[in-house]
Formats: C-alpha cells, structure tokens, sequence
C-alpha cells in the first residue's frame, strides 16, 4: 500500500523530511478494524513528532492523526461497525499514523462519519473536535457554576485547529458567553462567524479587554497556544475558583500565581485514552457519534479551510510548513491517494 513517512527526524524543508513509501497492507486483530483512508488532515502535533521523534533504527515513522475512510476488514472481537461503513477517527500516538492507504485502528475511538459532510470535510474535524470536548466537558466541567463568576469562556487562540470546534460545542451545547482571541482581521471574522459572542486582540493585553467587554470575571480558561506568553494575563483575568485548562507544551510554566485564587489547572491530552486502554476509551467512539450528529442536525460546522490532493509526500510537505507558520484558519487537509 501507498503511505508517506520517514525514517529521520527534523526540518520540513530537508529532502527526507517525508517520503512516498509502500508498505505491506495491514491484518486486523482483536478490536481493530481496518480503514480505507480517503482523507485526512494535520495538526500541530504532526509537526511535534516528525521534528523530534525518530522511529526505531531501519523503520518508517508514518504521521497521521485524522482520518475519514470506509471499514474494510474487521479483527476477530470488532463488533462496531460492517464492512462498508463510513468512519472518522483520531487514532492513537503510539500506534502508526493513517498518511497510509489502509490504517488499524482499536474500534472503540472511533465514530460514523458525519452523513452531510464530504470525505475532506469531515477529515478536518475528529482530533480536534475530541480535544475540545474533553477538555470542556471532562477537564473544565464547563456544566458546573463557578460561584460569583460570569458564565463565560475564553478561547486563547480561537481561530486554530482546537479553537475552532472549541467555540461551537460551547455554543451548541451550553450558554456560556465565549470570548475568544485572535489578532488578524481575518481571523477575528473566521471566530465571529464560528459563533463567538465576544473577540479579542491575544497581540495586546488581554485582561484588560476582558475587563472592558463588562461581563464579569470569567469563569473559565481555555488556552490552545502560547500558554506561557499570556500566563500572567489569564492569572488576572480569571474569577477566584475558576478553571483553567491549556492543551500546549509550554518549556516551564510558573502558576503559583493561580493560587491565591484557588484556580484548578487542567490538562488535556486527547491520545491519553488510547496511549493507556483507559477504563473508559468507549467514550471517544461515543463523543465522535454525538459531534457527527450536531453536524448533522445544522448546530456545528467542519473547520475545514485548505484542502490539497493527492495525498503524498509534497503536498504534506506543503500542509506541514503551514502549520509550522502559525497563520493558519481551521485544519488543513489532503483527500484521495
């Protein structure tokens, strides 16, 4: 089978940086089934492991944590979805990544592909769409009051990958006031059109342009990037007991300061469900479900901004770079091999 992968870590603008490969076709076992990968899309954390993470000496490292495609083969305990069945997934860190024609991936993460949507657009949605379910719902209990604080949200980075699907289940599915920061005409007119009832300039202090919006202190935090440049601006802005979430890799990151007002800290990883065969793994195949049907009811939307094809090497290349860029709106995504 066709995949795009390499064999050392670093730059994307190196020749080896990524390559078209074949592979032998993989055999489900277990719970796994067997995707046809028709689309996917890149995220940041593509980028994070393809400049740092080497696979093991004579090996290929294939990326690739979205997917749209139709199940194919089924291992021996699947008891999911049949063969033929339009599926989207994130899939796991540790596993290989879907840059390949057929991909293995443990059932219970995975969900039914939205019917309204086409394969690229559902693409850009499943790594996303979990990490800001997660995070709001499992991480920041956005459903439970913080006393005397404004029922609001901020969305640090509003108009990314995480962001964006972050302001529209909080939209659909709570009434928080979300506010959310981006520094680009055009990207405070993709958050404004996304549903956020307020913007903000992340360029500039952003306490103060909380402050000004004169809605009280917010009771909750969601920061999706450049966690430690805005750290002192989230400590002031935030209401006592607040919440605060961050989903970055900040170098270090001091939050002493939080605690005078009793703030909680959460994190959000969506591959920990996965990486660890947690307890309750099922409930990513679930949220996958409850997302394609809002897509489908009319109450959210794909993120979807760019979208290249074939898949292969020189058009990941392309997707890479605008990551690492940090000007992109939405996901970026590659259909058809």
């Amino acid at each position: 089978m066709k995949a795009i992968g390499y064999r050392e870590a670093g730059a994307i603008e190196r020749g080896e940086a990524l390559k078209d490969i074949e592979l032998p076709r993989p055999v489900p076992m277990g719970r796994d089934i067997l995707v046809e990968v028709e689309a996917i899309s890149v995220n940041p954390v593509d980028t994070k492991v393809r400049k740092g993470v080497n696979p093991e000496a004579g090996q290929w490292k294939i990326l690739g944590w979205d997917a749209v495609g139709k199940v194919v083969e089924a291992g021996a305990d699947a008891k999911n979805f049949k063969i033929g069945d339009e599926v989207f997934y994130a899939g796991s860190l540790i596993r290989p990544g879907a840059n390949s024609q057929f991909h293995l991936v443990d059932e219970r993460i995975v969900g039914q592909k939205p019917k309204t949507l086409s394969n690229a657009e559902a693409a850009a949605l499943p790594l996303t769409a979990i990490t800001a379910w997660e995070m709001l719902f499992d991480r920041l209990d956005i459903g439970k009051p913080v006393p005397g604080a404004a029922n609001a949200i901020v969305i640090i980075g509003g108009a990314g990958g995480v962001g964006s699907i972050a302001i529209q289940l909080a939209r659909a599915l709570t009434d928080l006031t979300v506010v959310a920061t981006a520094s680009r005409p055009e990207t405070q007119e993709w958050v404004k059109a996304l549903g956020a009832h307020h913007v903000i300039d992340h360029s500039k202090p952003i306490a103060a342009q909380v402050e000004a919006l004169g809605i009280g202190a917010p009771a909750f935090v969601f920061s999706t990037t450049e966690t430690h440049r805005h750290l002192k601006e989230i400590i002031d802005l935030i209401a006592p007991q607040g919440r605060f979430g961050l989903i970055d890799d900040p170098e270090s990151l001091d939050v002493l300061g939080f605690k005078r007002k009793a703030v909680s800290i959460h994190w959000e990883l969506m591959f920990t469900r996965s990486i660890f065969e947690t307890a309750d793994i099922a409930e990513q195949g679930k949220l996958l479900n409850e997302v394609s049907r809002l897509v489908d009811e009319g109450k959210i939307r794909t993120t979807v901004t760019e979208t290249l094809s074939p898949i292969n090497a020189a058009n990941l290349k392309k997707a890479h770079a605008a990551i690492e860029s940090g000007k992109t709106r939405g996901k970026v995504v590659l259909e058809g091999f």
